[in-house]
């Protein structure tokens, strides 16, 4: 069943200057649950839906649109108010949270991390997956790189909306592969790419 996100705010709190210029990486969380509306502003600005009058396209660019990143959420045990623990993924079209394996992972994935213990200690992750095979199909081998380029635009994303909504986050890139995958349960060709932990500033 999916589980309806509060619609994305349009502005926010702060100028882009401010964020840029406070726009930190946080590796200290407090246990303090997040809000499914701080989840959904941030998995939208991540990857959500944005109309204009000539087309529909998404908050962060893709070569050739060819969007080959899919946004997951580690939601872990009382972390967001209103849903259960468990690993959901993200629909960019609907601006919705769809189960796809119910539990608390965040010690599994912090273990997967090399023990970064704060993956555990935030009450939620954001993880960053790509199908390389949607933009190779039409690049080659340098779709790759381009692929690459988009986690870049993405985790930027992530880090200005937290520095706006007073969070912590940080992108990890540090970990083992293919026990993320199994953590996940992520079938081939998908491919995780980074964890970004999100909370309260502890």
């Amino acid at each position: 069943m999916a589980i309806k996100l509060p619609a994305p705010l349009s502005e926010g709190k702060k100028t882009l200057p401010e964020l840029l210029s406070a726009r930190r990486s946080r590796r200290n969380f407090s246990s303090k649950a997040l809000s499914l509306k701080q989840v959904g502003q941030i998995l939208w600005s991540a990857q959500g839906l944005v109309k204009d009058p000539t087309r529909e396209t998404r908050t962060a660019p893709s070569a050739g649109a060819t969007y080959p990143l899919e946004v997951f959420l580690v939601a872990g045990d009382s972390g967001v108010e209103g849903i259960d623990a468990g690993l959901y993924r993200y629909d960019w079209k609907e601006h919705e949270l769809e189960l796809e394996r119910p539990g608390d992972v965040r010690r599994d994935l912090a273990r997967a991390a090399l023990g970064q213990g704060f993956l555990f200690q935030a009450p939620a992750s954001v993880v960053i997956i790509a199908d390389y095979v949607q933009t190779t199909y039409r690049y080659g081998e340098r779709g790759r790189r381009y692929v690459q380029n988009e986690v870049g635009h993405l985790s930027q994303n992530i880090y200005l909306v937290c520095e706006d909504l007073n969070l912590a986050t940080v992108e990890v890139g540090a970990f083992y592969d293919e026990e993320v995958k199994k953590v996940l349960g992520l079938p081939t060709p998908l491919e995780p790419l980074a964890i970004m932990p999100v909370g309260y500033k502890a």
